[in-house]
């Protein structure tokens, strides 16, 4: 059961960046993700989301009876109110459950799925229905008490995921353990066919590496991430392990865009600027590579040929000749003739200025010359 609450949640990252949206698992507030969230924001618009009751979210969106599907049309509705009709989507447990539910009920709102320390169907239905009473009647105290056994290995602990637990409203924990026991989606994996990655924890008990095996095994094409010394809540308890491994996964676009990178630059241009790279230029490298290469370059709305010719106006008047000469050789390797060129910087001299125009005939006149020099030769 729910209403049309939305879901709290906490966005990061540029708005026009890719979607990325995080889910949390049982118990926990999108403070899980703290420590990997505000990196994966670098390339993305991340967007966290709280169940209803956790993290002092309001309860009232779901109630007793509540399934994994309830909790994906909130996601759903979310996006919606933020506009994004397709993202990315990354869940630990519960959270993972829901990213299943969605790409086998709503493949096309998904563009890839990472799913972490979560199953397919989370133990016997009976065991959950039992917590779920047992949290009506009781409260959260002792299971918040035992929290860092079922979550972490042995020493380690994060105070406020554990607080968060103890501090979720007992109506919507229970509710959120009725979604649990009605979850089942091990005939439908081979449905899924949004790019997929399966991270498990080595040492979790919760969720042990075998049930993200058997996700990765019936997801076409999935692939299975085994980080060693994590368990319940691995981004919580290895951030970097999770975040290389999420970069890895939905940053798909990055081997993208240095193949179009290579194809509209030259091979020449692409390996003197990867050699050059240092520590301190790696991630401006990477940033075009995924988003300029990657996401905008490879939009199949514009063709290359007009990208072309839209880049080289841009060029001229921000009087980047560099670029510039740079640019009208990717325009010849597109498709544009000498006096399509031309006409392009002509048409600048109207909207750019006649100086800017007459720089840019230098800069292109010159490459044209070289590359006609160079068939000659």
């Amino acid at each position: 059961m729910l209403n049309g609450t939305l879901l709290d949640h906490r966005a990061e990252g540029p708005a026009s960046a890719p979607p990325l949206l995080l889910g949390p698992s049982l118990g926990t507030s999108y403070a899980l993700w703290d420590a990997v969230a505000p990196e994966l924001a670098v390339t993305h618009r991340t967007v966290r989301w709280n169940l209803p009751g956790h993290g002092g979210a309001d309860p009232g969106p779901i109630g007793p009876g509540a399934t994994v599907g309830d909790l994906a049309d909130l996601v759903l509705a979310l996006a919606d109110a933020l506009g994004v009709e397709r993202f990315a989507y990354a869940g630990v447990s519960l959270g993972g459950a829901v990213g299943l539910h969605l790409a086998v009920h709503h493949p096309h709102r998904v563009s890839s799925l990472a799913v972490l320390c979560s199953s397919a169907r989370f133990g016997g239905a009976e065991r959950w229905r039992e917590r779920a009473a047992t949290v009506r009647r009781e409260g959260l105290a002792e299971l918040a008490a035992n929290a860092d056994a079922r979550w972490f290995t042995p020493g380690f602990t994060v105070p406020r995921l554990v607080r968060d637990h103890r501090d979720a409203d007992p109506g919507a924990y229970a509710a959120c353990c009725d979604a649990l026991a009605a979850f089942d989606l091990r005939e439908r994996l081979a449905e899924i066919s949004v790019p997929t990655l399966a991270v498990a924890g080595r040492d979790d008990p919760a969720t042990p590496p075998a049930h993200l095996r058997e996700i990765a095994d019936a997801v076409p094409g999935a692939s299975l991430v085994e980080i060693p010394g994590a368990s319940h809540l691995a981004p919580a308890q290895c951030p970097e392990a999770v975040l290389t491994a999420l970069r890895a996964h939905f940053g798909g676009h990055a081997g993208r865009g240095t193949a179009v990178r290579r194809e509209v630059l030259g091979d020449a241009h692409v390996t003197r600027a990867q050699a050059g790279q240092t520590p301190f230029t790696a991630r401006f490298q990477d940033f075009i590579s995924r988003y300029a290469w990657g996401e905008i370059w490879t939009d199949p709305t514009l063709s290359r040929r007009e990208r072309s010719m839209v880049t080289l106006t841009a060029l001229v008047a921000r009087g980047h000749h560099d670029e510039l000469a740079l640019h009208v050789r990717a325009a010849r390797r597109n498709g544009l003739t000498p006096e399509e060129i031309g006409a392009v910087l002509l048409q600048t001299a109207v909207y750019c200025g006649v100086p800017a125009a007459n720089a840019a005939f230098a800069v292109a006149q010159r490459v044209l010359a070289e590359e006609d020099a160079g068939e000659g030769g």
